[in-house]
């Protein structure tokens, strides 16, 4: 795959990076990255990634735009009132960049399709802005064998990681699954939803810029990962702080006890695909 002579001159700042160049750049266009929503995190997410010459995304939103999205949800314009959420962002995309090719599913992931949608991309990006999505999506993400950047807003302070629990690290031990991270969802209701709480909207911008800037760094290969490592950011004092995070042997996914028969059962003919919760 090469380079037409008009992405040469759209993505002319990255291939004079040294660390992105023609290489980096090529490999963007072969990426197939899926993004899980596209409201408040995926709406600039997905700007920025079509802007950067991600080859294919895929977008998956049961929602519709709302005139409460638009203080945040840049993609969507007060004359995309009503309309699916992936096709007004399928065409701010192409009216961005047409060498992006948009895959649109317009449904909720939930357990029961996670792994099917999931299997056909390189990469996945989660911008959901609930609990039960988040943990399919990672569940699927470490059945299927795929990276996984995930973020998540609050009122004022967001975060930011990246899984890979498919793999190792350099010493050998299994890489943090997300459920080493967060272990199970709090209670329904402990957490106010952001119609109940409110969310700064510019956040929204930063934390899914971040998660662009992760995914680029991911499919090209520059710099250090968030693997292993939580980005947090605090609006309100304007800080940036990161903490480590390591394997837990108690996980369910990869756990000493559980991680063997689980990968055992999933690969087994005529598995059904469905994750399994024990």
């Amino acid at each position: 795959m090469s380079l037409m002579p008009d992405e040469i001159d759209r993505y002319a700042r990255h291939l004079v990076l040294r660390d992105i160049g023609g290489p980096g750049q090529i490999k963007l266009k072969e990426a197939r990255v899926l993004v899980i929503g596209a409201g408040g995190l995926g709406a600039p997410l997905i700007q920025y990634l079509a802007a950067a010459g991600t080859g294919t995304i895929g977008i998956v939103d049961d929602d519709e735009v709302s005139l409460s999205n638009l203080q945040r949800q840049v993609i969507h314009a007060t004359s995309d009132l009503g309309r699916k959420k992936v096709d007004s962002a399928a065409d701010a995309v192409e009216r961005l960049n047409p060498h992006v090719k948009v895959e649109a599913h317009p449904v909720r992931l939930t357990d029961g399709n996670a792994r099917e949608i999931i299997a056909q991309y390189n990469l996945v990006a989660d911008g959901s802005d609930n609990f039960e999505t988040r943990y399919a999506v990672s569940d699927a993400c470490f059945f299927e064998r795929k990276p996984l950047v995930t973020a998540a807003l609050g009122q004022f302070d967001g975060s930011l990681t990246t899984i890979r629990a498919f793999e190792q690290g350099s010493n050998g031990t299994p890489n943090p699954t997300y459920r080493c991270l967060f272990p199970s969802p709090p209670p329904p209701g402990a957490v106010p939803t952001c119609a109940e709480a409110g969310v700064l909207g510019a956040l929204a911008g930063v934390m899914g810029s971040l998660m662009a800037m992760e995914v680029i760094r991911e499919v090209v290969g520059f710099g250090e990962s968030l693997v292993g490592r939580l980005l947090m950011v605090d609006a309100r004092s304007m800080r940036f702080d990161t903490v480590r995070y390591g394997w837990d042997e108690s996980n369910p996914l990869s756990g000493l006890k559980t991680g063997q028969s689980r990968r055992k059962r999933s690969e087994e003919p005529g598995s059904s695909g469905k994750l399994a919760h024990e």
